[in-house]
């Protein structure tokens, strides 16, 4: 079963071995197909890599870059038709066997969709644990994987609606060892079937902020359903460490000489997020029908459209998720 690995990366040093630790860690390595959109000064030497045959590379000068959506439309736009599709950030690496986890956890979910429609479109995500560079240049890295526990992902009460729509996100640890369902989605990690890309196409119009929350309101309005899992296997660099530096695409040094500056992207992006939740986003990068903004408020506690918190706990915390059956509809607990 195929899977289509969409990475954008921008001065990235960790690429090459986010690039190597997924094939490497895959049971089934014939079966992963990269699509990688590289903004860098240097590019990587893809014919160094022994599956070559099994990436699409595109280096694109970071003066060029309009963004991280912008790099991820581009990548998504070399799908052709493979099974499953896994969006990963570019300094991403990956446990023994992880596509079996996922494409099986994936399955168990889908398993529910004979009992209800909901689960016929599921989507696993979550913010990965972190690891740590013991030595980049040998590519010596420890995973933390001390938690096995499903970590939930909520707003941020400290920054709800903190620019027009925009509300920032955080993930939660909690203490449970099952799926939940969940409300949103990281952009760093999404697993779900490949023809997703064709039904919620990558929004290039959106810089950074909006990202997550636009893709998370058009996935769930067109009939896909979110989910956590436990031990995910996939870990996450988030922040700079002293010997491994790598530049923003907002630093001032790449910025100062683009004819459009960050500045302006985020301002952009910000108003197509609320141009979204009023109705005023063309197709196919609008809302859906199969549910409504109304439902979503349901389980997050969010009127995304007025601007309102309904529900301060379920919002910020994970206790709502946390109660639900995840086999069960949770529009209908």
């Amino acid at each position: 079963m195929s899977i289509f690995i969409s990475i954008a990366s921008y001065q990235d040093p960790m690429l090459t071995a986010t690039i190597y630790s997924a094939y490497i860690n895959a049971r089934n390595k014939n079966d992963l197909v990269f699509s990688i959109c590289d903004q860098s000064d240097k590019g990587i030497n893809i014919s160094g890599f022994e599956f070559t045959n099994q990436i699409y590379y595109e280096h694109v000068d970071p003066q060029l870059s309009r963004g991280p959506c912008w790099a991820r439309s581009r990548a998504q736009k070399l799908y052709t038709n493979e099974d499953y599709f896994l969006q990963i950030d570019s300094h991403t690496l990956f446990d023994t066997d992880w596509d079996i986890i996922l494409t099986n956890q994936l399955k168990k979910i889908s398993l529910e969709s004979q009992n209800n429609a909901y689960f016929e479109k599921p989507i696993i995500t979550a913010y990965p644990r972190p690891f740590n560079i013991i030595d980049f240049e040998k590519g010596k890295f420890e995973l933390d994987n001390r938690d096995k526990h499903t970590q939930i992902i909520t707003f941020r009460k400290d920054s709800l609606f903190s620019s027009g729509s925009f509300s920032r996100q955080i993930g939660i640890p909690t203490k449970n060892r099952n799926i939940t369902h969940a409300m949103l989605m990281a952009a760093g990690f999404i697993f779900t079937k490949g023809t997703f890309i064709e039904e919620i196409p990558y929004d290039p119009n959106y810089y950074f902020y909006g990202e997550e929350l636009s893709m998370t309101l058009r996935s769930f309005t067109k009939g896909y359903s979110f989910f956590h899992i436990p031990d995910v296997p996939l870990f996450h660099l988030y922040t700079d460490v002293s010997e491994l530096r790598r530049k923003l695409h907002w630093d001032q040094d790449d910025d100062k000489n683009r004819a459009i500056k960050w500045k302006e992207l985020d301002k952009k992006s910000l108003n197509r997020l609320d141009a979204l939740f009023a109705g005023n986003v063309e197709e196919p990068l609008n809302l859906g029908t199969n549910r409504s903004l109304k439902d979503y408020s349901l389980i997050s506690g969010m009127d995304l459209k007025n601007n309102l918190v309904l529900d301060f706990d379920k919002a910020t915390k994970s206790n709502f998720l946390e109660s639900l059956n995840w086999r069960i509809n949770p529009l209908e607990q």
